[in-house]
């Protein structure tokens, strides 16, 4: 190993980066130069060739040192470790105190007399010292505020007060026992190709027949399924909303009133590519969403149609949840633009979007699906209480890199990253 990839390792251990791992066969594998210079570019860091590596290192040195406290403190049960706070010596001395609002809005008043100095160092001709603070034991679970009160400016940290344990049975033993099915591998004869909710709460109600305590899946968030086509459940579109690939049409309460849609159903055209969808040996995510949408929507324009219980109930739904409304003008302009939102115009590129910018009645489907998707998730969690079965949902780390979350929010992520 080089000076100069050992400085970069250096920066990208400020950084917070992982530069090695091992491997299925226990061997060490190190991150190479070249990736991990675009990840620190990415995060800020001033590198494009291994010569900028001791510039950004001392400049990352500096801001290290000229921060006061690092941004998470994280409390193992309750316990919070020594606190590093850093300070230009001529501070070393001075009467320190704080306090740490709670999140239940207590605030505990400390005094910090006593504050060992572990390490002095001289950095661009300023000298600091770093110093240990005790912080009070026995936090409670949740996210609370520490405010150091120094000379001008308070310095802040987030305490993340967490569990080592997530989960303990409240019966330890033997016999406990559960399942664990990706969603899209779970059918039943009637199924139209894949598992939908309805199947979910099938194999609930047999496991917990059979004694089980807890099923398992994998992430039903929405996926794009069309254009453009990214079915992984670990990019999706939204870690917020459900996806509706996974809707039972035949349950949606439209259906009984809706003959229109009824006639869809039933058509020749419609059962022979469900039945072709059905025999495929694999998922087929783009032909089978393309069969359900056929259904979904009629079913949408029908409940639209005239004034109902059930348009009150989606409208109170919207009204409640306008991350939904948002989402769905999104779908909606995506669909129009026919393109993913960084090759969008200003200003839909910067999350500003009007009415021309998308088509209303797409809008109102995928209004329409997140409404149905929140009503039969609510019945498959509403059936495991019932059971006694816990259902236990993964989560992605993340999100589409070109999806609504980030879009919404492209203040808080790093745009040229991508990794899974």
């Amino acid at each position: 190993m080089t000076i100069g990839t050992v400085s970069l390792n250096h920066l990208a251990h400020l950084y917070g980066v992982q530069t090695a791992y091992y491997d299925i066969a226990r061997h060490r594998q190190m991150a190479a130069p070249e990736p991990l210079m675009a990840v620190l570019r990415a995060l800020g860091a001033p590198v494009s060739s291994l010569e900028d590596v001791p510039a950004a290192l001392r400049e990352c040195q500096q801001a290290q040192w000229q921060r006061c406290l690092e941004p998470v403190i994280v409390a193992w049960d309750g316990e919070p470790p020594p606190v590093t706070v850093r300070l230009p010596v001529h501070l070393a001395d001075t009467h320190l105190n704080g306090y740490v609002k709670l999140e239940s809005g207590e605030q505990i008043r400390l005094e910090f007399k006593d504050r060992p100095t572990t390490e002095a160092v001289d950095i661009e001709g300023t000298r600091y010292v770093a110093q240990q603070l005790s912080l009070p034991p026995h936090l409670p679970p949740g996210y609370h505020q520490f405010t150091l009160e120094l000379p001008g400016k308070p310095a802040e940290a987030l305490i993340i007060s967490a569990p080592t344990r997530a989960y303990a049975p409240d019966q330890p033993g033997p016999g406990r026992w559960g399942v664990f099915l990706p969603l899209y591998a779970l059918y039943r004869k009637n199924s139209w190709g894949s598992g939908d909710f309805s199947d979910l709460a099938a194999l609930m109600t047999w496991v917990g027949d059979k004694g089980g305590k807890v099923v398992s899946t994998l992430p039903l968030l929405p996926t794009f399924l069309d254009e453009p086509f990214d079915p992984s459940p670990y990019r999706p579109v939204s870690r917020l909303l459900w996806s509706e690939f996974y809707l039972d049409v035949t349950e949606v309460p439209e259906l009984s009133k809706c003959p229109s849609a009824q006639a869809i159903l039933s058509s020749a055209s419609f059962q022979a590519e469900l039945e072709a969808v059905r025999q495929l040996p694999r998922v087929d995510y783009r032909r089978q969403m393309a069969l359900k949408r056929r259904a979904l929507e009629e079913l949408c324009r029908c409940c639209f149609a005239g004034a109902s219980d059930r348009l009150d109930s989606l409208q109170r739904f919207a009204d409640e949840h306008p991350v939904v409304e948002d989402y769905a003008r999104f779908r909606a302009a995506v669909e129009k633009q026919r393109s993913l939102w960084p090759s969008w115009p200003s200003p839909l590129r910067e999350g500003i979007l009007t009415e021309v910018d998308y088509d209303e009645s797409v809008r109102r489907y995928h209004l329409y699906v997140q409404w149905l998707a929140h009503q039969q998730v609510g019945e498959v969690a509403q059936k495991a209480g019932e059971l006694g079965v816990g259902l236990q949902l993964d989560l992605p780390l993340g999100a589409h890199p070109e999806g609504y979350d980030t879009w919404r929010n492209q203040d808080i992520f790093i745009h040229d990253v991508d990794m899974g």
